[in-house]
């Protein structure tokens, strides 16, 4: 079988909507009563693969994060691996400091005054300098990320988000560990936190809407056509089918149908919209296709997506939008974890756009490789002497044999 297959159904419950077509307004396009639209989950290879490639590097960033959470950023290693359930570590974490060398030093301390002496993690200095890294390209992106937290508020309902939902999602979008510390209080022209954060409720709220925030990707797209071009795009969803992927004739009219309907952006108002809508889900799907674009890889776990539905007005089927609208997205398994993947930033497993603050990242996984490749030269230089020493001791064996048969002649 060449790709698993996973059918979802989606009903339209009014049947008889009727709207203006974009290009000709005097003409109405009539929306045929459709009982039921079937859309066949499809595995994208390369797009799982684009998943796959990043398992290693997120498992060294788990680990990494866990030692940098500790007071004074040490860890017994003993420790460290009580937590290897939570922590997905499949190994010993001896283990997996052998296999990733340059991550931490390895020390010896007491737990108590009058304990025995254990093996403690610590940074090491190339970690370190790499967090100074972190830091200079934190700062050379300040306003990316401030226009990043401004833009999650202005989508929200009531431009209010819970911090402990913020930070639970820092990661996919780029923002720094301490930005609730050092970023907020910087810019109170643009945010509030009320409640104490870590003791109880709290909160972050947008005090200034900036205008020049409130435009979409697919909005900035728009423009840029236009001006190129010098005529007036409309803005809208790319929809692109990946190859061998067909829907059936319902679907493709239901989808012609769906698109040619007005662009609404995440950033509007739509307190007067039905929940229940078209022109809502038309919305929802732009909010969902502005989160994936805001996001460093173009792609965010669905249930970190589904801690949001209350803010952006999800409906509680939110998810069912990334196989029924299977030409703006892609909703990977990989990993026994339902992904949503945006498709029009990817070509084959490689990002075509990236994130500025992806440098991190970059800089973090060539951190890895070069003690990959120390490891690997280390086993090289190992398997070399175990070789040395094996053909020494047959020259040494041999020698000793015809010494033996000199002294029985």
């Amino acid at each position: 079988m060449l790709f698993k297959s996973l059918t979802i159904s989606y009903s339209i419950s009014n049947p008889n909507l009727t709207f203006k077509s974009f290009l000709n307004p005097k003409f109405a396009l009539q929306i045929k009563p459709i009982s039921s639209l079937k859309v066949i989950w499809r595995k994208d290879w390369k797009l799982d693969q684009a998943i796959k490639n990043d398992k290693r590097y997120k498992l060294c960033a788990r680990v990494v994060k866990e030692v940098l959470n500790e007071p004074g950023q040490v860890i017994p290693l003993r420790y460290l691996d009580k937590r290897r359930e939570r922590l997905r570590l499949n190994v010993r974490v001896q283990t997996f400091i052998n296999n990733n060398p340059g991550l931490f030093d390895t020390y010896y301390d007491r737990i108590k005054p009058k304990s025995e002496l254990v093996p403690f993690l610590r940074p090491s200095n190339r970690l370190r300098n790499f967090l100074e890294e972190e830091k200079r390209i934190y700062n050379e992106n300040e306003e990316l990320v401030v226009s990043k937290l401004c833009k999650l508020l202005m989508m929200s309902r009531y431009k209010v988000i819970s911090v402990d939902k913020l930070v639970h999602v820092k990661r996919e979008f780029g923002l720094p560990n301490d930005f609730l510390v050092n970023l907020v209080p910087k810019y109170s022209n643009y945010f509030r936190l009320t409640g104490s954060p870590g003791e109880g409720p709290s909160f972050l709220e947008l005090v200034e809407w900036n205008p020049e925030f409130a435009k979409s990707v697919i909005e900035q797209r728009a423009e840029e056509e236009s001006r190129l071009t010098g005529i007036r795009v409309r803005p809208n969803f790319n929809y692109k089918l990946p190859a061998g992927f067909f829907l059936r004739k319902e679907m493709r009219e239901w989808v012609r149908d769906w698109l040619e309907l007005d662009y609404i952006s995440p950033y509007e108002d739509v307190s007067h919209l039905d929940q229940a809508s078209r022109e809502m889900e038309k919305r929802m799907v732009g909010v969902l296709h502005e989160l994936l674009s805001l996001s460093l890889l173009k792609r965010v776990p669905v249930p970190i997506l589904g801690k949001f539905t209350d803010d952006y007005r999800f409906s509680n089927a939110f998810s069912s939008v990334f196989t029924r609208h299977s030409g703006i997205f892609y909703m990977s398994l990989k990993g026994g974890i339902k992904t949503a993947v945006l498709r029009e930033t990817y070509k084959d497993d490689q990002l075509i756009d990236k994130d500025p603050l992806l440098e991190i990242k970059d800089r973090f996984v060539k951190l890895l490789e070069e003690g990959w490749q120390k490891r690997v030269e280390m086993l090289r230089l190992q398997r070399e002497q175990v070789r040395k020493d094996m053909e020494m001791m047959a020259m040494r064996n041999e020698e000793l044999s015809e010494q033996s048969c000199d002294e029985e002649l």
